[in-house]
């Protein structure tokens, strides 16, 4: 399974953008697909996550409300919108692929060792 992370760049404080998580290999839409984010400096952190279904999704309260994830499994594709975005959320983001499956609704704990099969990550900056 391979995942591969895009749409970063810089914006301005108030701005938005689209992150895109492209999947490919074996068996890799089914299964619950999530976000993380790196800052300087800082821990990965996680941010969302949705369902094989899409119906069930989670997020973190510092992007609740600002920040929407949504799938198209026809893509093999997971996507992030970011909008409102602040500095604070400067981050390299990944995504990263469900380490298991149980059923179509099912989406794992903000744990980093609840995932599996990590993309690359792509850089959004927010300027102030």
């Amino acid at each position: 399974v391979q995942l591969q992370a895009s749409g970063g760049g810089l914006v301005q404080a108030g701005g938005s953008l689209k992150l895109s998580c492209a999947a490919s290999g074996r068996a890799s839409t089914t299964y619950a697909t999530g976000w993380f984010r790196q800052g300087s400096g800082k821990e990965r952190e996680f941010v969302a996550v949705i369902s094989w279904s899409g119906g069930v999704t989670n997020y973190a309260d510092s992007v609740k409300g600002r920040f929407t994830i949504s799938r198209d499994n026809a893509k093999n594709t997971v996507y992030l919108q970011l909008n409102s975005l602040k500095p604070e959320d400067t981050a390299v983001y990944y995504c990263a692929r469900a380490r298991l499956y149980y059923y179509d609704t099912y989406i794992p704990g903000p744990a980093e060792t609840e995932y599996a099969y990590w993309g690359q990550g792509t850089q959004v900056t927010v300027s102030s």
